[in-house]
């Protein structure tokens, strides 16, 4: 088989698994108290610990520039996430985890993770789980090099 092919075959299958999965998360998500959108912004700032200005949480995230502020607006109102001018720059905002968002987080991320094994991890072996981590960040680093 051609390479380009090869290449065309293993992009079909790993866009197809992806979506697969995707649906089986987003319907998990319709029984914890936020969306997957919503915990994507919460994980997101979980690793930023002095908050992130929103230019930058939209790189981070599966979000336009527009939804991503829509989206955050509506989690301050909800008291997951907090909104503050940038000190450094006021036409800036800086967006950070509130107590009440890391505790969702976490409730979330622990049903989260139990699906993740449900519908990875034991379907994969650990080497084919290794491999798989190794190529997507092979991938996702190849395209940020462009």
């Amino acid at each position: 088989m051609a390479r380009d092919k090869l290449a065309e075959q293993a992009w079909e299958e790993l866009a197809r698994a992806q979506v697969a999965l995707m649906r089986r998360f987003q319907d998990d998500f319709r029984r914890t108290e936020v969306s997957m959108r919503e915990y994507d912004v919460l994980f997101t700032l979980s690793r930023c610990p002095e908050g992130t200005r929103m230019r930058d949480l939209s790189e981070h995230v599966l979000l336009t520039q527009p939804g991503i502020s829509r989206l955050v607006e509506r989690m301050a109102a909800d008291g997951l996430v907090s909104r503050d001018g940038d000190p450094g720059d006021r036409r800036g905002t800086v967006v950070g985890l509130t107590e009440r968002g890391r505790e969702v987080l976490q409730r979330a991320g622990r049903s989260h993770a139990t699906a993740i094994e449900d519908y990875v991890g034991a379907v994969l072996s650990r080497d084919e789980l290794i491999s798989l981590r190794d190529i997507a960040r092979k991938l996702r680093r190849a395209q940020a090099s462009e």
